[in-house]
């Protein structure tokens, strides 16, 4: 009985490889039917993982976020994502699903039963039919914004990421939420996007904004935006795409400005720039992520002009196992030798790239050239 009341029932629309689909989700906990519309990547595939997105509002937010989720993931600017909405407007159930105690600041009776319909039913019921990546987003807006800060209080929150978009606030969230995100001993990314007009929340979430950002610890990933030609209806189109910019920026690949401001002025060798990247990549979102040509080949160009040539090894190893029917592993591993002084070992590397396949800038004919130079001044 208990399982059947988690099943999805009354297919609406779509076939089996739908990408978007809206169907009714019997709630034990609420002792409701609530409608929920979910969007899955077009490739998806039980090979993969996929981080979840939580979206409430649904009807006017949804959209909007599965759009930025195709156009972001395409241009891989973030991985394929899985979206789920729960519409609360009819009857305005927003209000009665994310309504607090004006004394307390804590959800009502009806607020803790959908916290509960979120945290023990929808949530497990995606984690156990799809494949979900240990990231989740929460999305809310207004008196749903508010409501995502309900699960700070927990020692583990559902959620690695929220988007508060112009948050209605319970009485002392200004000072919970500060408060909650320094003591939570987990990444967190917290996005607050708020248009610059006036409201009756503003100076409260100016004070709350400038708690947050007194927090000093690394795990804490928190974000401001305020939006000056923005008004209370038009700030989710305006936040939303910024928010992913700012969740999603490790996973994109590495920008000219991230190079310059952020590689070559490390102290730091340069490949463990690139080593804790993709280790934050994949304890972030639960899986490898294939390393991008072209952060290689910034890490490669950072070697060179820092003079760092250590880190031209590991990045060699790393290329033979990414890229192996490549010239570039034994290139860059043959520079390396080079550069430190040991001749032979450069002119043995330089002609097993010289057979390899030809990848970006570096051809056969470079490879030649520099197996000439080294016979010229050493007579191999």
């Amino acid at each position: 009985m208990k399982k059947s009341l988690l099943l999805l029932i009354g297919l609406i629309c779509l076939n089996s490889n739908a990408q978007v689909k809206k169907e009714i989700f019997e709630s034990f906990k609420l002792q409701e039917r609530r409608d929920v519309s979910y969007y899955f990547p077009e490739d998806y595939s039980d090979d993969k993982l996929y981080p979840l997105i939580v979206v409430l509002d649904a009807d006017y937010l949804f959209d909007l976020v599965v759009a930025n989720v195709k156009f972001q993931s395409r241009l891989d600017r973030m991985p394929e994502a899985i979206v789920v909405g729960i519409h609360q407007a009819e009857n305005d159930l927003r209000w009665e699903d994310c309504d607090y105690d004006e004394a307390s600041g804590l959800p009502t009776e009806k607020g803790k039963m959908f916290y509960e319909f979120l945290g023990t039913e929808l949530i497990p019921y995606m984690a156990t039919t799809y494949k979900i990546a240990p990231f989740k987003m929460f999305v809310g807006y207004d008196i749903t914004a508010n409501f995502g800060n309900f699960y700070l209080f927990k020692d583990n929150s559902f959620f690695n990421s929220f988007v508060s978009i112009s948050p209605v606030l319970a009485t002392e969230m200004e000072n919970r939420v500060p408060e909650r995100l320094s003591a939570l001993d987990q990444t967190i990314f917290y996005n607050l996007i708020v248009e610059k007009a006036p409201s009756d929340d503003r100076q409260r979430i100016l004070q709350m904004n400038h708690s947050i950002n007194s927090i000093k610890k690394e795990s804490l990933h928190y974000f401001f935006d305020e939006y000056e030609e923005a008004d209370h209806e038009s700030i989710a189109a305006y936040g939303i795409s910024k928010a992913f910019d700012n969740v999603f920026k490790i996973y994109r690949p590495i920008t000219p400005e991230e190079y310059k401001t952020e590689i070559v002025t490390s102290e730091e060798p340069v490949f463990d720039y690139l080593e804790n990247r993709y280790n934050t990549i994949e304890d972030l979102f639960g899986f490898e992520k294939q390393v991008e040509l072209n952060d290689i080949m910034a890490i490669y160009a950072a070697c060179l002009k820092k003079q760092d040539y250590d880190s031209l090894k590991p990045l060699a190893d790393l290329c033979k196992k990414e890229f192996p029917e490549t010239m570039m592993g034994f290139y860059f591993e043959a520079e390396h030798y080079e550069f430190i002084g040991e001749p032979k070992k450069a002119f043995k590397a330089f002609e097993k790239a010289f057979q390899m396949e030809e990848i970006d800038f570096l051809t056969k004919d470079l490879a030649l050239d520099k197996i000439d130079a080294l016979k010229a001044d050493f007579g191999y």
